[in-house]
């Protein structure tokens, strides 16, 4: 059933006020398309977890919220099992489902915010681990015609933080459900510094996925604010692959910084790093600013506007450039 003028506020984890002209959630394929079919010619607005999202306006179209579940095994070896999700389903809620099933691939990914169906749409990543180092393949639901199409990893085009539904594809389908091939021998990546950091300070020396899963939770906790308490997306920003040009730069007037390997030899550098070093880090603007703890991370403390946020967003990438010539960008989606 499709609702009109309805308030967004719990359905962003921003925490942003701002209205949908209509607004209605699907649990199925069917319901998907009977919604779609109501559509009519309003602007739509696919919405999974609202975790990736900041709102600078009221949206002027229809709002469908993605409320599709499920976890099935669709087929099993000694050493993998692949498991069929259902896109609405919460993303690490998945993962505390595997690591109970011992399950191993996902739990360098603990406590990402957002939804199953999100994963591989920003191709989401964290010490060490991407989805598509995971990834089976997709269904996802063709708007204009209404056709299920699959998807394998190739067909995606994973990039950091990026796939094709991010870029050609755009705003044309809906994925529904996603398969992931996980380990039931596991391969233990804790190679992260911040990771091998927690499982000494635990006394663990021989970790299991559940000692990476809790560890990454409590790193993340440490520095990452809770959205239930305090409004936020995660990084807001990118981390920037750059020549090694511009690192040689940065180094004439920094000895250490971090920055790493990244492909086709580029280098990726912390752009929470740059934004600290350019002022950012803790600074708050009446009922908003940038997280005391992980400058990546911009924050309605309470009651503040998307717009007041993105205005935020754009001051420090002006700043960050005209310091280090490099141009940060937004991971979050403007609306």
């Amino acid at each position: 059933m499709i609702q009109e003028n309805i308030n967004l506020k719990q359905h962003n984890t921003f925490g942003i006020e701002v209205n949908a002209r209509r607004f209605a959630t699907f649990s199925s394929i069917e319901e998907l398309r009977s919604l779609l079919s109501e559509k009519n010619d309003d602007s739509l607005l696919i919405l999974g977890g609202g975790s990736n999202i900041l709102f600078t306006k009221d949206f002027n179209g229809l709002v469908i919220k993605n409320e599709i579940k499920g976890f099935e095994i669709v087929d099993e070896t000694e050493k993998f099992v692949h498991v069929k999700v259902g896109a609405g389903e919460v993303w690490h809620e998945f993962v505390l489902k595997c690591i109970e099933l011992d399950y191993g691939g996902v739990e360098n990914l603990s406590l990402i915010p957002g939804s199953v169906g999100a994963s591989p749409m920003q191709n989401i990543g964290a010490y060490g681990t991407e989805i598509k180092d995971i990834f089976i393949q997709l269904e996802a639901y063709k708007i204009d015609t209404g056709e299920i199409h699959i998807f394998n990893n190739e067909d995606c085009e994973f990039g950091y933080r990026e796939s094709v539904f991010k870029k050609s594809l755009k705003d044309q389908y809906v994925i529904v459900s996603v398969t992931y091939r996980l380990t039931k021998e596991h391969l233990i990546n804790s190679n992260y510094g911040a990771i091998e950091n927690e499982l000494t300070k635990r006394g663990i020396t021989h970790a299991t996925i559940r000692d990476i899963s809790d560890s990454v939770i409590a790193i993340r906790s440490s520095k990452l604010p809770d959205p239930k308490k305090i409004g936020n997306a995660g990084s807001f920003f990118k981390n920037p692959i750059v020549d090694h040009k511009i690192v040689k730069e940065i180094a004439k007037n920094y000895h250490q910084f971090p920055h790493y390997p990244a492909p086709n030899g580029k280098v990726k550098l912390a752009a929470g790093w740059l934004i600290e070093q350019a002022g950012w880090k803790g600074k708050t603007f009446g009922n908003f600013g940038v997280h005391k703890l992980q400058a990546l991370v911009l924050v309605n403390y309470s009651e503040s506007k998307g717009d007041e946020i993105y205005d935020l967003s754009t001051r420090i990438i002006t700043s960050v450039k005209e310091q280090f010539g490099i141009t940060l960008e937004r991971e979050v989606n403007i609306i």
